[in-house]
């Protein structure tokens, strides 16, 4: 039940007190939302918050707070969920803390294991995990394209434990049968790139993409549809080198001719750091961004330091973790007979100074 909303002017211990009252049987608060109930400033809630925790009674969480769990009295009635991502750097850290801060409100443990885009190497993470006996359930983000994919993903739903896909879809068996599953809805989150830079004027619009992305596809698709629903002339359309291979240099010069050739005044590029760099070229060849190019980036992970700040597609990353936590343990809780989910989230465009009207 929510405990009532602090009245008049309270002392610091008295508002420590209230705060670890509102805080008993929730997970994380919001810092605002706790400001709002008490009456006071973000900064003063910051203040008792940092008092707290530096008393080991409250743990600061991603613009939140929460009451520090007591150990349970059997560890061993603690589920383990092992987590296999592709990287531990750039898109997947918020994706991680999310399924951490959620396997913590939900008394669960993350074992954490990075792999890469490799088959081999996302089996012999999930071998080694199931092997040892260290986990109860399983997160994986593994390739899904390819024989190979394919034989990885029919394994992984063959194992003991209950398997969520994070950041992928897949069906799988002779009756094609869908994997229970968490991602992000790329190809939407390109469809609202195209259509913010439409509603400022422009009618070509590019679309550079990451050549190694498993969303690329995805993101290609939504440009597509945008464009056809918009009615829009035909706009370069790329596969590009990662910004720090060799082929990046060559890639993002014929991006920047396509462009010019094909009168485009605006362009999608995935990835972030890709779009930063691309910036910086146009900058060098006389190109302004946004005066002569909009850009939008997509994935939102550095675009706001760049000069100027990238307007951004930004997925839901931290969301998609702490939404692979809870399928998986209502998973473990109900059985196999529980229907299998699917869930597909959106993404959320950041506007910023990259993006101007024609």
């Amino acid at each position: 039940m929510d405990k009532p909303e602090a009245k008049g002017v309270m002392l610091p211990a008295a508002r420590r007190q209230w705060l670890l009252e509102h805080l008993d049987g929730r997970g994380v608060v919001r810092i605002t939302h706790i400001a709002r109930a008490m009456g006071v400033t973000p900064v003063t809630v910051r203040r008792d918050v940092n008092d707290l925790a530096a008393e080991g009674l409250v743990e600061r969480v991603h613009g939140g707070v929460r009451l520090v769990a007591a150990e349970p009295a059997d560890a061993d009635a603690t589920p383990a969920i092992g987590m296999v991502v592709p990287s531990l750097d750039y898109y997947w850290p918020e994706v991680i803390r999310g399924a951490q801060d959620t396997a913590h409100e939900r008394r669960a443990r993350l074992v954490l294991r990075g792999a890469s885009y490799q088959v081999d190497d996302v089996r012999h993470q999930v071998e080694w995990m199931i092997g040892s006996g260290a986990v109860d359930a399983l997160l994986v983000a593994p390739p899904t394209r390819g024989t190979e994919a394919e034989e990885l993903v029919a394994w992984l739903t063959a194992l003991p434990v209950p398997v969520v896909l994070v950041e992928r879809s897949a069906v799988t068996g002779p009756y094609r049968q869908h994997v229970e599953s968490v991602r992000t809805d790329h190809a939407s989150g390109a469809d609202l790139a195209v259509r913010h830079l439409h509603a400022r004027g422009h009618r070509g619009i590019g679309l550079a993409i990451s050549a190694g992305s498993p969303t690329s596809g995805q993101i290609r698709d939504g440009w597509h549809r945008a464009m056809t629903d918009l009615g829009l002339r035909p706009a370069p359309e790329a596969l590009v080198a990662a910004y720090h291979e060799p082929g990046w240099a060559v890639d993002v010069d014929r991006v920047l001719d396509l462009c010019a050739e094909h009168h485009a005044t605006a362009l999608v590029v995935h990835s972030d750091r890709e779009a930063v760099s691309l910036v910086q070229r146009a900058e060098e060849r006389g190109v302004r961004v946004p005066a002569d190019l909009s850009v939008v980036a997509y994935d939102d992970e550095v675009a706001r330091f760049a000069h100027p700040p990238l307007t951004a597609v930004r997925p839901p990353k931290y969301a998609v973790g702490g939404t692979a936590v809870h399928l998986v343990l209502d998973r473990l809780a109900q059985g196999p007979d529980r229907p299998v989910r699917r869930v597909i989230l959106s993404s959320e465009l950041r506007e910023r100074s990259s993006t101007s009207a024609t």
